[in-house]
């Protein structure tokens, strides 16, 4: 837990209000920008406002980090997250409320306390780190790089890896979430999962609620004049959780999928390299082979699938397995495998129980 107090301590109070304060501005002025779009694009498709809003959220993105670079102000994205769940439950209570059922109220501000609560959770759980007495880090690795440390030598604990930005190594380490402010590790990868889920149920049920606001008030059958404050900023944040939804619903996904297969998401390749480089180093240098050797045609289109896995088996050795030549051969050639790998089944069981 050492790394862990240490990289929460080390910023001061001001500093950390300091974030706290950018990041309520950057969201208030992100909010009404979005709002822009419904209130002159009024007479246009929801489907081309969602398009026009998800091209203005990368141009404020553009002009933050500009403003950054430019001037050293600087955000939380914990803080951006907490901000914006907020912003949308005020635009709920004063607007979209009144258009809504008992229930379906109850069930919003229900799912919006509890997504504060499971917040607050993650970013102050134990993702796993452990006390490496003796073991230092390299200073002269890149921040927020994540190296493998071999030096455990179960095959179990070889998925413990150091972060940078927590300055700790961590047991079952998946990823560093700048959005949770924390590690996800063997301990909080199911708080994640359940947090990222609770997430997508929440901007599914404020999309419902908009929408009937929208239709019981006829906002979008108004004129500029007529749709006013309230029906702009309630059509842009339907917009901005439609855009949450689906960047969310993929990221849902591809977290669903490594959980089935067992595949963290620091073990995918950062930068897939080309293939006829692959092959390249392959025939002429051997470096899937300890000699050079011809290459067979079934031998690159394993090659070429083993590309395609995109599994960074290269940089961890426990994916790594040697398929000696046969009698008289003078070779052998190193291939992928993934000795955690049980099975859906058995993976998704292991995943949900496996604590400390």
């Amino acid at each position: 837990m050492q790394g862990f107090t240490d990289h929460r301590t080390n910023e001061s109070i001001s500093a950390l209000i300091g974030r706290s304060t950018v990041s309520c501005i950057l969201v208030i002025f992100t909010q009404f920008t979005l709002s822009l779009v419904p209130r002159f694009f009024y007479a246009s498709s929801l489907l081309l406002q969602l398009s026009l809003s998800a091209l203005l959220l990368l141009l404020v993105l553009g002009f933050g980090r500009w403003c950054k670079r430019l001037l050293g102000v600087y955000s939380s994205a914990s803080a951006l997250v907490f901000y914006n769940i907020i912003f949308l439950w005020c635009v709920y209570f004063i607007f979209v409320r009144q258009a809504t059922s008992r229930l379906i109220d109850v069930m919003f501000q229900v799912e919006v306390a509890m997504l504060l609560v499971g917040l607050r959770s993650i970013l102050s759980s134990d993702p796993g780190f452990v006390n490496t007495g003796s073991l230092q880090t390299d200073s002269e690795i890149k921040p927020f790089e994540v190296e493998a440390q071999n030096e455990f030598g179960s095959l179990g604990l070889k998925r413990i890896r150091y972060c940078k930005s927590c300055k700790a190594y961590v047991k079952g380490f998946d990823h560093h979430c700048p959005a949770f402010g924390n590690c996800i590790g063997q301990n909080n990868h199911v708080l994640f999962i359940v947090l990222l889920l609770g997430f997508l149920c929440t901007e599914a049920t404020y999309i419902m609620c908009s929408f009937q606001f929208v239709r019981a008030s006829h906002v979008l059958n108004g004129t500029k004049f007529e749709i006013g404050l309230a029906g702009s900023l309630v059509i842009s944040t339907l917009l901005f959780a439609l855009l949450q939804v689906l960047w969310q619903g993929i990221f849902m996904a591809w977290h669903v999928y490594c959980i089935c297969f067992n595949i963290k998401t620091d073990e995918w390749k950062r930068k897939r390299k080309k293939k006829k480089e692959s092959l390249a180093a392959a025939g002429h240098e051997g470096t899937l082979g300890v000699t050079t050797l011809p290459v067979s045609p079934s031998f690159i289109s394993h090659l070429l699938l083993e590309d395609r896995i995109g599994i960074n088996w290269k940089k961890y050795p426990e994916f790594q397995i040697t398929i000696e030549s046969q009698p008289g051969g003078s070779f052998t050639i190193m291939r992928y495998t993934n000795p955690y790998d049980k099975g859906i089944i058995q993976n998704v069981k292991e995943f949900s129980t496996r604590r400390d």
